[in-house]
């Protein structure tokens, strides 16, 4: 089952399941989705409805709006720390992301007038479903609510200020989350899945999710361990090789281009690149 949020034609916000080219329209079942991922169940007992509206009619809203935390995982593949030329970190390293600093499939990134070092991050986004706390690493399935494309986009030169991540991860706009949340059963073993990241159609990275540093029953384990996971919480586990700061010439992200996200049994997530007004 796919779920996703999104606007209504007439612009108002709402959520449902994915059906075909439409969205079975369930915005009067919770406020959010985050709300109804506990109850994944019963919801897919709606699919059997016909669709409210087309896909190409709505506006698509990042999976979930409205997260309470969204955690990143940096220097999480093994190609992406040699490119680099780091070490593998001892632990996981951890910083966030606003929901203000992302759009949905379909709406454009924003270049910042402050810097032109703006990198593409495709990733695979872990949606957590319930209220959890120090889940061990063998019961880490029994918390995920599914799975959706990440672009973690990153203004290089502000993440370099410091050794904390967070103002080149947080412009406004600048990255993308979607298009919708694929639930466990339909995404299968998430190793097993491909990730790419193109730009304006050609490929700039390329990798299977078990090149993880710290797999998802690591991280987890270990974000559990020092906050509550809340329903509708985002653990973003990191890029793989192929960013655009390193190669040569750098490979930034300007307006006009046309960036994709693509993950196995997930789909793709697009987006255009506009210049901050």
């Amino acid at each position: 089952m796919k779920l996703m949020s999104f606007r209504r034609p007439d612009g108002s916000p709402s959520w449902g399941i994915v059906k075909g080219e439409g969205v079975i329209d369930l915005g009067n079942r919770a406020p959010s989705l985050k709300h109804a991922l506990w109850a994944t169940t019963s919801l897919a007992e709606e699919a059997v409805r016909h669709a409210d509206f087309k896909l190409s009619d709505i506006t698509f809203l990042p999976t979930i709006p409205d997260p309470e935390k969204i955690l990143c995982i940096g220097l999480n593949y093994l190609s992406h720390i040699l490119e680099g030329g780091r070490e593998p970190p001892e632990k996981p390293i951890v910083f966030t992301r606003f929901p203000s600093a992302q759009v949905g499939h379909g709406q454009s990134l924003v270049r910042p007038n402050a810097s032109v070092t703006f990198d593409y991050e495709g990733e695979l986004a872990v949606i957590i479903g319930k209220q959890c706390r120090h889940v061990a690493k063998e019961d880490w399935q029994s918390v995920v609510a599914g799975y959706s494309c990440y672009n973690e986009g990153s203004v290089r030169e502000y993440q370099r200020h410091s050794s904390q991540f967070i103002p080149g991860k947080n412009f406004f706009r600048s990255g993308a989350f979607g298009p919708w949340l694929v639930t466990p059963e339909e995404m299968g073993d998430p190793t097993k899945a491909t990730l790419m990241t193109r730009v304006n159609g050609v490929e700039q990275q390329h990798a299977t999710v078990d090149d993880l540093c710290f797999d998802i029953p690591t991280l987890i384990n270990y974000c559990s361990t020092f906050t509550q996971l809340e329903a509708g919480d985002v653990i973003v586990t990191g890029t793989t090789g192929g960013v655009g700061a390193y190669q040569k010439p750098p490979l930034w992200m300007k307006p006009g281009d046309t960036v994709e996200v693509e993950i196995t049994n997930i789909g793709v997530l697009r987006n255009g690149v506009v210049q901050e007004g």
